[in-house]
């Protein structure tokens, strides 16, 4: 009797630590492949049918529909190139050029994956709009309050996502490439 009852007992351990695992993988998006250029993150293999299972999960779970690598690959954000966390009540600068891509759109998100409301519904820019200088480089600033140039306006939100979606693009598809491709640096300026 007492080796049954010890054996339900490690058996319930077990169950319960495997699922907490399990669910902290997938709430917190730790897939593996990731590929890491400075602040941003993406996982080229999301999108095809090598993902792992707990990346499958994750999309089980919220209902995102990721980017197809043959399309192009997803890179996203929460925080600066100094390691602090984006913070829209302060004003934070990306600057640079993107990797050689086709098309490519840059969207702001609260942690929950929703877009942020804001008074000019302004949610990001794409390629084809942006104010670029005479190099070809750019500088979004995004910020609270309006400032002049390419703006995206945070709302004051206190923590927010940064999804850059590269079209068309030969990032992540081989590993060395992903590594070279020169991605917009993040800023923190200003913070009251």
């Amino acid at each position: 009797m007492r080796l049954l009852v010890g054996s339900l007992f490690a058996f319930a351990i077990a169950t319960l630590i495997g699922l907490g695992a399990t669910y902290i993988a997938i709430t917190r998006g730790a897939a593996f492949g990731a590929l890491k250029l400075g602040a941003w993150t993406a996982w080229p293999k999301t999108g095809t049918a090598a993902a792992d299972p707990y990346a499958r999960a994750t999309i089980a779970r919220t209902g995102q529909l990721p980017i197809g690598l043959g399309d192009g690959v997803g890179f996203s954000a929460q925080h600066d190139d100094a390691g602090r966390f984006l913070d829209g009540r302060c004003e934070v600068v990306l600057s640079g050029v993107t990797p050689p891509a086709r098309f490519w759109t840059l969207t702001l998100y609260n942690v929950d994956g929703q877009l942020v409301a804001n008074t000019v519904n302004r949610y990001g820019f794409t390629s084809q709009e942006i104010i670029r200088r005479t190099d070809g480089s750019f500088e979004i600033a995004v910020a609270p309050r309006a400032t002049a140039g390419n703006w995206l306006p945070t709302g004051g939100l206190e923590r927010y996502l940064l999804v850059l979606r590269l079209y068309d693009t030969a990032v992540g598809v081989s590993t060395r490439a992903g590594r070279e491709a020169p991605m917009p640096a993040i800023t923190t300026r200003a913070c009251p």
